[in-house]
């Protein structure tokens, strides 16, 4: 039995990743690392709970002493770092919290990694060769695109928020932790995840929340910033690859080529909503208000996933339609409960 720490478990990737990985191997058992903030939840987790290989921590990766007491009473061989703040409007309010969550508390647990994994730098200790360090992170790292073009591994950073700086200092600690010390990292970049169990702050669960609730659905400045969105569980099995087959010290983009405008989300979304929980008059449209733009807002982000589509055979399940389609159903059933 393999033993691999998952921190920030209860988050939204994390916990859609949890049940799936748990599903799929039958040799390995879950360590869960949460301190669950507001990002993380619990409940996100009532499927895999009582299951006979998972285990629940809870905990701060920025505890030295907690996360080394870990690697010791069960014998971690693996990590999959998802514990990050992410918020973006979080950021501009708050950053030090970004900075010491995503920053310090990264150096923490691939510092303790390296020092029960290795004997010194290039030096593993036997029968802890194969142990991988897995870095999730984010297409915001690269900043902004223009209307063209799509970011590849070889994109320069160029971070606009304090979300996004902080993240980029994370994958470089990562990073030096491989060409200093050879620990086996391995770091994913992805783009918009929408699907179940997502923060009710973000945008899709928002716009649908408001919209049921027939209160003002915010789209900031004129709607046409444009992401990349991918289906959470496209992305998990994406990571579950690059966990196991990707190459050490690498980076993989996961992006589901889906691009689209906010306003496009909005009126696509009010438009399922429309056919599947129909107002006594009119469209869930009439409740679409643009409100003032975020600060440092990016224009757009989209994801070349060439390398890991032709170097591990990625490819996304998802189109947006269906997958926007599975997702309201839920949060429907969510809101209505």
């Amino acid at each position: 039995m393999k033993h691999l720490l998952i921190t920030g478990g209860a988050g939204f990737i994390g916990s859609n990743f949890i049940p799936y990985f748990l599903d799929k191997y039958t040799d390995y058992h879950v360590v869960n690392l949460d301190l669950l903030t507001y990002a993380g939840d619990q409940t996100n987790l009532k499927e895999v709970e009582n299951h006979d290989r998972y285990t629940f921590v809870k905990g701060n990766i920025c505890d030295r002493e907690m996360l080394t007491s870990l690697f010791q009473k069960y014998d971690i061989q693996g990590v999959i770092h998802f514990a990050a703040e992410s918020h973006v409007d979080n950021s501009i309010a708050n950053p030090e919290s970004f900075v010491i969550t995503n920053v310090n508390g990264t150096f923490t647990l691939l510092d303790v990694a390296k020092r029960y994994w290795l004997n010194s730098p290039f030096n593993h200790k036997k029968g802890y060769e194969n142990c991988r360090f897995h870095h999730i992170s984010t297409d915001e790292v690269y900043g902004s695109l223009g209307a063209t073009g799509l970011f590849t591994e070889q994109t320069p950073y160029a971070p606009n928020s304090p979300y996004s700086a902080s993240k980029a200092s994370s994958d470089m600690i990562v990073r030096s932790y491989f060409h200093t010390y050879g620990l086996n990292v391995v770091t994913t970049n992805c783009s918009n995840n929408y699907g179940a169990k997502q923060h009710d702050e973000k945008l899709i669960p928002t716009i649908i929340r408001k919209a049921i609730t027939q209160k003002p659905i915010p789209v900031y400045g004129d709607g046409m910033n444009i992401r990349d969105w991918l289906f959470v569980l496209d992305h998990c099995k994406g990571i579950d690859l690059a966990f196991h087959k990707g190459k050490a010290g690498e980076t993989y983009n996961i992006g589901g080529k889906n691009e689209r405008h906010n306003l496009h989300i909005v009126k696509q979304i009010c438009t399922l909503l429309d056919q599947k929980k129909p107002l006594a008059s009119g469209s869930y449209q009439q409740f679409i208000t643009f409100v003032q733009d975020r600060a440092g807002h990016d224009r757009r982000y989209a994801i070349d996933a060439t390398k890991i589509e032709t170097e591990l055979g990625w490819k996304a399940e998802e189109t947006f339609d269906s997958g926007i389609e599975k997702t309201v159903d839920w949060y429907l059933k969510k809101y209505q409960n």
